[in-house]
């Protein structure tokens, strides 16, 4: 690989960085309870929100329909999480400076593994969180499920939840798309100085 595309090697393992910048997503609630909105925002290493009080007052809105207490120290992701990133950006360095394109093309792989499995991860949680309900909550409609959506918006009762993914998750996006970029036109670069050696 020539130095440019090691550079951007370094570059793509580098962007892994936003995650410690910014939110990889965000759930939005609106309620008549709540007219200003609740904003909850999920990390690479911990739970927060617009305000200092958001969580205090999504886990109030859970108690009356007999959601579990959102508790940042019951996820276990939470605390094991910033490591893998740690990981993947020392890596990815490491793989930039070594400059060998089937590296490249096995760290994105992996790095598309652990983003698509965060992912599920994350879509367990809500099912867990929207379907083991408490029986004794005040606020009970027989079959109903509070599934929060994954992505996109979604009616529950008479508040609306918006989820998307936030600046954080661009990090893993970035790395992906130029690792990939990387690895395709190093490919290219191996195929000429063959075809001409």
């Amino acid at each position: 690989m020539n130095v440019y595309l090691r550079i951007l090697m370094v570059v793509a393992a580098l962007s892994l960085g936003l995650l410690f910048l910014y939110p990889m997503w965000k759930i939005y609630l609106e309620a008549p309870q709540y007219p200003e909105g609740l904003e909850l925002h999920i990390w690479v290493n911990k739970l927060g929100g617009s305000s200092e009080s958001v969580l205090q007052n999504f886990n109030i809105l859970n108690h009356y329909i007999g959601m579990e207490k959102i508790n940042p120290d019951s996820f276990a992701e939470l605390k094991y999480m910033p490591y893998i990133v740690v990981l993947f950006m020392v890596t990815g360095v490491l793989i930039g400076l070594i400059g060998k394109p089937k590296l490249v093309l096995i760290w994105v792989v992996l790095l598309a593994i652990a983003g698509a499995a965060g992912i599920l991860d994350f879509y367990l949680w809500l099912v867990k969180f929207g379907t083991n309900l408490d029986p004794t909550a005040p606020i009970k409609v027989p079959g109903m499920t509070y599934i929060p959506p994954l992505f996109g918006s979604k009616q529950l009762l008479n508040f609306s939840a918006l989820s998307l993914p936030s600046w954080g998750a661009l990090g893993i996006f970035l790395a992906i798309v130029i690792a990939g970029v990387v690895y395709v036109v190093s490919r290219k670069h191996t195929k000429r100085e063959l075809t001409y050696s």
